[in-house]
């Protein structure tokens, strides 16, 4: 009887090669924007002390409370597989001394943990790419960070994006909101959901946060924070909506915005797509100048954002981007076996980024161009005892009714990039 197929986790999902492509592209246009604005990549371990977490995200959170992954090691020491980057990032710039060095503008990619309920755009092990700034304290970076993301849709093509920012004030601010919230929550406490009432008392403006349609009434009369900014946080919102204006990108105030981690001030903003259903969040951020002393630090200003892999590669995925090769290399015979090895090296130390696949396993002709039709190729390159004896190579090209060529090898690798320069958008 056969042994039972294991398969992977629940929310927990391969990237298959179909798919892969997808990822790659996704990636390398976030990154080269990031690199093009100045930001250096930081890389941080994926597991780190479960403190760290409860310290910057908030015990008095969904994510520390229910989501998760945490274990105690062999040494006792209480362990967490890391359900977000930015703290990560700020324990990592602390430990190292970057954060004493000047400003630092920082960017992160790599895989998180969270246990929730697997849905569509909302998974167990998901990625993200973030970006953190140490040191600057004014409404300019904070502008720049969102301008910086919406050129990333540009570059991806995504239009169904909507932008939503808001104040959450500065700590004196916040603290004058608190009360005025306490005590608006407390006069409908019989009303609040079981959640809304274990964190009434620690965090009430993750009241504000709920999901719950029965608590939408309560949310939408709650006083509003907007009324409780103090003139600096007043000037620092204005300040990033003015630059925002500037830049010509649209946006919604929306004072309902507070973020689910309990790290940040002030500005809070994000992007927001109705193509996912209710995981409608594509990228998130704002503000967290409290954090680095939080962390141990001194008094640091410091903002972020971070954007899921997953989310994007769903809007994306209707889209035709599998990578396919330009040429597909074709040998008749056992005498050219080795010869083809040979001159498909030296190929690809000719034409840089040639993306090439050379038939292995043998084959008839006729099976063989099977095989180069259905790789996708623009040409396939054939090789055969005559051409071996003649040094040339015959060129057959299998998406247009061009005729074949036949041309020495001396000549093949320009030929091959007229070819491909033609093909241009066919290669791509």
């Amino acid at each position: 009887m056969a042994a039972p197929l294991l398969q992977a986790i629940r929310g927990m999902n391969d990237v298959l090669p179909t798919d892969s492509n997808i990822w790659r592209h996704v990636e390398k246009s976030l990154t080269d924007i990031l690199f093009a604005y100045g930001y250096q990549e930081i890389r941080t371990p994926v597991v780190e002390r479960t403190a760290l977490f409860k310290r910057s995200i908030g015990e008095v959170t969904d994510i520390v409370e229910k989501e998760m992954y945490t274990f105690d090691d062999r040494n006792g020491d209480s362990l967490a597989l890391r359900p977000e980057g930015t703290a990560s990032c700020v324990r990592a710039a602390l430990q190292s001394g970057l954060i004493n060095q000047g400003i630092q503008r920082l960017w992160y990619a790599g895989p998180m943990f969270r246990r929730e309920r697997p849905q569509k755009g909302r998974y167990r092990q998901f990625h993200q790419v973030g970006a953190e700034v140490f040191g600057l304290r004014g409404p300019d970076i904070d502008a720049e960070m969102i301008t910086m993301t919406n050129r990333f849709w540009q570059k991806l093509g995504i239009k169904d994006v909507r932008l939503h920012v808001n104040s959450l004030g500065n700590l004196e601010s916040r603290a004058r909101y608190r009360e005025a919230l306490m005590a608006y929550l407390e006069r409908h406490i019989e009303k609040l959901d079981t959640d809304s009432r274990q964190r009434f008392r620690k965090n009430p403006l993750r009241v504000l946060d709920s999901k719950n349609p029965d608590m939408q009434a309560i949310v939408n009369d709650a006083p509003h924070l907007a009324e409780y900014l103090d003139e600096p946080s007043w000037q620092h919102f204005q300040g990033l909506c003015d630059r925002l204006d500037m830049a010509g990108v649209s946006y919604v105030s929306d004072d309902k915005l507070v973020r689910g981690l309990d790290y940040y001030s002030d500005t809070v903003f994000e992007w927001i797509t109705d193509s996912l259903g209710a995981q409608g969040a594509v990228c998130a951020g704002g503000r967290y100048d409290g954090l680095v002393s939080q962390l141990g630090g001194g008094q640091v200003p410091a903002a972020g954002f971070a954007l899921g892999i997953e989310r994007l590669v769903e809007i994306l995925s209707d889209r035709q981007m599998r990578q396919r090769p330009h040429v597909y290399f074709v040998g008749v015979g056992d005498i050219v076996q080795m010869p083809l090895h040979q001159i498909s090296e030296k190929l690809r130390d000719d034409i840089p980024g040639l993306r090439m696949i050379v038939n292995c396993g043998g084959g008839s002709f006729k099976s063989q161009f099977r095989r180069a039709d259905k790789s996708g190729a623009v040409i396939a390159l054939v090789l055969g005892e005559q051409e071996l004896h003649d040094q040339s190579i015959v060129i057959k090209f299998l998406r247009t009714d061009a005729r074949q060529e036949v041309v020495s090898y001396t000549q093949l690798a320009g030929r091959i990039t007229e070819i491909l320069n033609i093909n241009k958008q066919q290669v791509e």
